[in-house]
């Protein structure tokens, strides 16, 4: 099993709305290195839901991917801001999962907190401007973050 870390704006889709929907499909991803994490995923992945652009941003709680290699519909759909006139249902260019609801965390783990405990070079997510939606979580520093859900 893999860990990952996922971002959203919790105005556009929180961890409370997934619980309530219990699953989703991730879409709109418009990165090439965060859709090719996506293409890396495989269906009992787990990932690390964070919350960004609030305050404090952080891990909310977490969802495991139950279904992989999917085609963003968002891409085909000329109405969305993730249309994409490039792509076609015959060669899609963004691919995606679905995850559904693990947990909320009772207290989520604030930026400032991941950044006192984990190095840039363990933690893509604390590395100097990056912006990535999607990133891997090395197992050792997600069983980590897993124990500090309890503490």
């Amino acid at each position: 099993m893999n860990y990952w870390l996922m971002k959203s704006e919790p105005e556009a889709y929180s961890i409370v709305d997934l619980q309530q929907q219990k699953e989703t499909i991730w879409d709109g991803v418009r990165n090439y290195q965060a859709r090719n994490f996506l293409r890396q995923m495989d269906e009992g992945d787990l990932a690390f839901f964070y919350h960004s652009s609030t305050n404090p941003p952080g891990i909310a709680g977490l969802m495991r991917v139950v279904k992989k290699d999917i085609a963003d519909p968002t891409q085909f759909d000329a109405e969305s801001k993730y249309y994409d006139p490039k792509s076609s249902s015959e060669l899609p260019r963004w691919q995606t999962v679905v995850v559904e609801f693990v947990e909320t965390f009772s207290n989520p783990i604030s930026l400032s907190i991941l950044k006192e405990k984990f190095s840039a070079e363990e933690l893509m997510l604390v590395r100097q401007g990056n912006r990535l939606s999607v990133m891997p979580v090395p197992e050792a520093v997600a069983l980590k973050i897993l124990a500090m859900k309890t503490s």
